[in-house]
């Protein structure tokens, strides 16, 4: 697993950050409506964005004054896998040995 999905774990144990990328679930949102869902201050709101890109579990785009963030499904789906093999068994495993019973990988 990459060093830098160490940040992407740590990002996802604050549920501040779960939701926020609960509510990209349905697509690009700025930031000014994110913050707007959370009784926070705007640098605390700031902060959680800047784990969340640190992560890479975000994107974000500047539009006038306005920020936009989006989720990085790519990242998402990395993780995802990664914890199912963990949940299969599979890690530590090579490719071949993570094949189903009777393909032949030669």
């Amino acid at each position: 697993m990459p060093p830098s999905s160490n940040n992407a774990f740590k990002a996802l144990a604050d549920p501040t950050r779960r939701e926020i990328l609960r509510l990209l679930r349905r697509g690009e949102m700025t930031a000014g409506d994110l913050a707007q869902r959370f009784d926070m201050t705007k640098p605390t709101m700031s902060h959680h964005f800047s784990v969340l890109k640190e992560a890479d579990l975000l994107t974000s785009r500047r539009e006038g004054q306005q920020i936009w963030y989006a989720l990085n499904t790519t990242v998402v789906q990395d993780l995802m896998a990664w914890a199912m093999d963990l949940i299969r068994g599979n890690e530590g495993r090579t490719e071949e040995e993570k094949m189903p019973p009777g393909v032949d990988t030669k």
